[in-house]
């Protein structure tokens, strides 16, 4: 994502990402840097990125939701350290570096992932402290952790990667593969947008209309995944690609072909754009950034 907003609130997000971390007592240090080394690896920030940008639009000051874009970074990037580990999706290479087992050995990056977890509730919480006194900010945050941690959880991310493991090896029918990319991706892409209005003090149609927008960027999102584990480079993911033919999932190109994952993506698209065309102008950035989805697909 190369427009200028995106640009801004992604370098927002990259100048703050350690801020919210604990304190970590030097006996335990390992467990710090093993953390930093994955928050700090680079990627798109895609989720607090929207967080911020879900709050502004709802009307909200973005620095003071910097607590929970990072804490859903740190949710994310917990999952993806846990996802590169041999017994899940056993990846050398992530955003072009070596994975966290790679570097600190599989127990230390397992414990890295919990650290991150509960890292980004202890963040959040913490910011709640600040609100005991202001019944409705508090509430609004109240909301914004129910949002990430049901984004984040068994009926969310973690349902979508149990349906996922599952499936391999299995025939896949389409309710099944959308129930685990809306999931597995939708879930949490979701809950950053929920997150950020409920922060921003958004109204219920806001709220449905953001909903909405999330839950088609986040399909289509994870259908160029697949894409490009089918048919990218190394130099293009980040990451070696293929993994998902050798740990035989079905993913959209392997079941539709890849003119048809394509169109999906472009219909997608379109369908997040729709839901924000009320706002017009107000809503630049989502429309950018569904445009910037299929740019990438041509």
């Amino acid at each position: 994502m190369q427009f200028e907003e995106y640009l801004r609130l992604k370098k927002l997000v990259d100048d703050h990402i350690l801020y919210f971390l604990p304190e970590i007592d030097h006996n335990s240090y390992t467990i710090s840097e093993a953390m930093a080394y994955s928050l700090n690896a680079g990627g798109k920030k895609l989720r607090p990125v929207l967080l911020l940008a879900a709050c502004n639009f709802c009307g909200g000051d973005e620095k003071l939701a910097l607590p929970y874009a990072c804490a859903i970074e740190y949710i994310h990037t917990y999952s993806l350290i846990h996802d590169d580990l041999p017994a899940m999706d056993n990846d050398d290479l992530r955003r072009g570096n070596p994975t966290n087992h790679k570097v600190f050995g599989e127990a230390v990056a397992i414990l890295a992932g919990d650290g991150l977890l509960t890292s980004a509730f202890e963040a959040m919480n913490k910011d709640m402290l600040l609100y005991l006194d202001n019944v409705e900010k508090l509430k609004r945050r109240v909301r914004a952790i129910y949002e990430i941690s049901k984004g984040a959880g068994c009926r969310g991310m973690i349902a979508g990667q149990i349906a996922d493991i599952e499936a391999q090896n299995k025939e896949c029918t389409k309710e099944l593969l959308d129930y685990i990319h809306l999931n597995k991706t939708a879930a949490l892409i979701k809950a950053a947008v929920r997150a950020g209005a409920h922060l921003g003090g958004a109204d219920k149609e806001v709220l449905q209309h953001l909903d909405e927008y999330a839950e088609n960027i986040g399909l289509a999102f994870q259908i160029m995944d697949d894409i490009l584990d089918y048919n990218g480079d190394e130099e293009q993911t980040g990451k070696k690609t293929g993994s998902d033919k050798a740990n035989n999932k079905t993913t959209y190109p392997c079941r539709y072909g890849l003119q048809e994952s394509y169109n999906k993506i472009r219909e997608l698209t379109e369908n997040a754009k729709r839901s924000m065309e009320l706002y017009n102008d107000d809503a630049e950035f989502f429309f950018k950034l569904a445009d910037e989805l299929a740019e990438r697909i041509k």
